[in-house]
């Protein structure tokens, strides 16, 4: 017969299934959909970026810059302008170190937003425009690597558009 529960049981985590790579939107820069790869063995998140301005805003760094979107093609560049958090040197996997900006930045990922510190980088050569990293997942969220696009899709247009057709 089972033992009766008692008062002292450790709760059960609560987190969100996400898939090794998911589709997230960025609400505060108007972005519905980026393709993104969740990397448990990257510390912070990373966004292809390009045209960095650096300014000063009231005594704070701000720094202006662009995305693309979308795998493999430059059209529908998205400009922003986010605080600077920090300028960081990372190293990426295959060794490379060098100095990124670090922005906050809502990522909306599972039907769920949260503020990630993104790193701004060049990634058009990359398999992902869009890396999110340990300290964004950790905000409840756990990573089935066997699975893919647990979570909401862009319509099947959206979806053929990123892929260049």
């Amino acid at each position: 017969m089972p033992a009766e529960p008692t008062g002292d049981q450790t709760p059960v985590p609560s987190y969100t299934l996400a898939g090794w790579r998911e589709w997230v939107s960025l609400p505060g820069l108007g972005v519905p959909w980026v393709k993104a790869k969740l990397d448990t063995g990257a510390r912070t998140s990373a966004i292809h970026a390009f045209d960095l301005v650096e300014e000063e805003v009231d005594g704070q760094r701000w720094v202006s810059f662009s995305i693309h979107p979308w795998q493999g093609t430059d059209e529908d560049a998205v400009s922003a302008r986010c605080p600077v958090l920090d300028v960081r040197e990372v190293r990426s996997s295959s060794g490379h170190a060098e100095e990124r900006y670090v922005v906050p930045m809502e990522i909306t990922l599972l039907e769920r937003t949260v503020t990630a510190e993104m790193t701004l980088s060049r990634r058009d050569e990359m398999g992902f425009r869009m890396l999110v990293g340990r300290e964004a997942l950790r905000q409840g969220y756990a990573v089935d690597p066997g699975r893919s696009y647990l979570g909401p899709r862009p319509p099947v247009a959206v979806r053929r558009r990123n892929r260049g057709r």
